[in-house]
């Protein structure tokens, strides 16, 4: 995302076209009045809110969208596993919406929404294994979470909008990003629309079954989407307006496990508004490039497909699974954002696929994306380029109030706060920095370990440290302490000069950043030059201080610190 401010497949039984219209039958706008409140978005839940047990498979939904893109009509069947004996209900993340039934197995029971939870009872202990479906029947006007109204180019659309934990405001589900689920979506639209989903469209989209919700004037479609890998909730979406759609080529052929294509290849697409085609179109010259460079580094391409989509997100860019949203505004101004595109690209293996198993882990997502978004340039337009972009999210990050935390924040009660220069910008220098100690070789293998042993699951940071320490065979605790679980970074002071006891040049490092960060253990090249003599010598600072002394090079040798910046620092004097 780009901030403007282990595979459980299976298939329920579809319901009967005639069951679904009547189920949906009956909706109208006024629906609203009869909306409870919703509670506030994107607020931290009590530690152990989710450690229920139970185990959410597949969210079957329904969408009803009218033609004026203002409200809704929804059904979600959600397939749920005991993990363990005990559990007697379900709870749900749901809010803002009137609740119209709700039932168990096909039995209709008596649910409670009250604070934006929907308790659904078993009407018994379930033993571990038993598996369930609620199914859940609703209306109304959301209040976050799906965008209505108009686009930035004046015609109705329908957008969903969901991280951090804003799924809850239009789809009753297990809002945390711990309980990864497969999904299938029906969406019932304007004809004259485009509906774009997370997965394979599955058939072509086909007339609205007579009795589905809407205007009685204008034609409308059905579209089908179906996806039979894991998602974290805030990444399934749907979405929906006027647009043209284009592809933009194949990649990852042979490496893209999940595509329904018969040649192996995942396909990009671009969905644009239709004043917005030529505008936009730059933005993706090279995304069929991108995604065959992470397929390349990191490992196979994780989805059915790659739609990019212009869109009415709250942020820059979102990079939901298989159907990433980008701001509808940078898009029709014509702004290049092939940064972003590159962010949200990696993010299909970073976040998507491999999802920090808690927000306060949320590193693993955008310190990832930020980093590999960089990677491809160094790869595509070389090195200069790459430092050019790492020194300027490095600049961010220094001249931030972030500084004063942790990376890996488990304090912050505002999931909105997490979006933080800690997020993206140090945790992509955590990485470089990483990169830099145990070298490419190393690095690069931890990084695709990981996401073997990871993906489409949930992970932590201590399994990122494992992976890279295996790969490495170098225990990194100490590296991962100081950079993600303590605040700031180092301020240095350097002193040169002759070295009194065996002549020679004597450096001094010190570490001089306030006391509210900790006194880091750099290992630092240090760059001695005189004459047409130049050297290069790795040192590391322990503590507040360090000496180092050079014999046989002048005390009046020219001294720079950490010449190639794989160090986050600021240095004191100038040197």
């Amino acid at each position: 995302m780009i901030d403007r401010l282990r595979c459980r497949c299976f298939r329920l039984p579809a319901l009967p076209v005639g069951l679904i219209a009547a189920g949906l039958a009956g909706a109208t706008p006024s629906a609203a009045q009869n909306e409870p409140p919703p509670i506030l978005a994107g607020q931290r839940a009590v530690p152990g809110t989710y450690d229920t047990g139970l185990d959410v498979l597949h969210y079957d939904i329904e969408l009803a969208l009218p033609d004026t893109a203002s409200w809704i009509v929804g059904r979600v069947a959600i397939r749920i596993r005991s993990r363990v004996s005990g559990p007697g209900e379900v709870v749900l993340d749901f809010t803002g919406l009137a609740l119209d039934s709700v039932m168990l197995n096909g039995t209709t029971v008596d649910a409670v929404l009250e604070n934006g939870r929907l308790h659904v009872p078993f009407g018994r202990a379930l033993n571990e294994g038993d598996e369930v479906v609620a199914e859940v029947h609703y209306r109304g006007v959301p209040d976050d979470g799906l965008v209505l109204g108009r686009n930035a180019e004046g015609r109705p659309s329908a957008f969903v909008d969901n991280w951090p934990n804003r799924t809850r405001f239009w789809l009753p589900s297990v809002d945390h990003p711990s309980d990864k689920a497969t999904a299938r979506f029906t969406v019932h639209a304007p004809a004259a629309w485009q509906v774009v989903a997370n997965g394979r469209l599955v058939g072509q989209p086909y007339p609205t079954a007579p009795g589905t919700p809407g205007p009685a004037e204008g034609a409308r479609r059905t579209w089908n989407y179906r996806t039979e890998l894991p998602h974290p909730t805030y990444t399934l979406v749907v979405g929906g307006t006027e647009m043209v759609v284009n592809s933009l080529g194949v990649s990852a052929c042979g490496r893209a496990p999940a595509s329904p294509r018969v040649d192996g290849c995942v396909e990009s697409t671009t969905w644009l508004y239709p004043g917005s085609v030529a505008t936009a179109s730059s933005s993706f010259r090279r995304a069929v490039e991108m995604v065959d460079f992470f397929a390349d580094v990191v490992g196979p391409f994780p989805y059915e497909k790659l739609a990019h989509v212009q869109s009415a997100t709250r942020f820059g860019g979102m990079e939901n699974s298989s159907a990433i949203f980008y701001s509808e505004q940078a898009l029709r101004s014509g702004r290049n954002i092939e940064g972003t595109v590159s962010h949200e690209i990696a993010h299909q293996w970073f976040g998507d696929s491999v999802t920090p198993e808690d927000w306060s882990q949320l590193w693993l997502s955008e310190g990832f994306a930020t980093y590999f978004g960089a990677v491809f340039f160094e790869y595509a337009d070389g090195i200069p380029e790459f430092r050019r972009r790492m020194a300027a999210a490095g600049e961010r990050y220094l001249t931030s109030s972030d500084t004063l935390l942790p990376v890996v924040n488990r304090d912050s009660q505002d999931l909105f706060d997490l979006l933080n220069r800690n997020s993206y910008q140090k945790g992509a220098w955590v990485l470089h920095m990483l990169r830099g100690l145990v070298g490419d070789e190393a690095f690069f293998e931890g990084i695709r370990e990981f996401y073997r042993q990871h993906r489409h699951d949930t992970a932590t940071t201590d399994d990122f440290r494992s992976a890279v320490e295996r790969a490495s065979g170098t225990d990194l605790r100490w590296f991962f302490d100081q950079w993600l679980y303590r605040p700031g970074y180092p301020v240095l002071e350097v002193e040169t000069g002759p070295d009194p006891e065996a002549g020679g040049l004597q450096v001094t490092l010190r570490q001089v950043q306030g006391t509210y960060a900790p006194r880091f253990r750099l290992p630092v090249t240090l760059e001695l030059y005189w004459g047409a003599n130049r050297e290069r010598r790795s040192v590391t600072l322990r503590g507040s201080e360090g000496v180092f002394r050079f014999p046989g090079v002048p005390s009046t040798a020219r001294v720079t610190v950490d010449p190639d910046s794989w160090i986050l620092k600021r240095l004191a004097g100038g040197l």
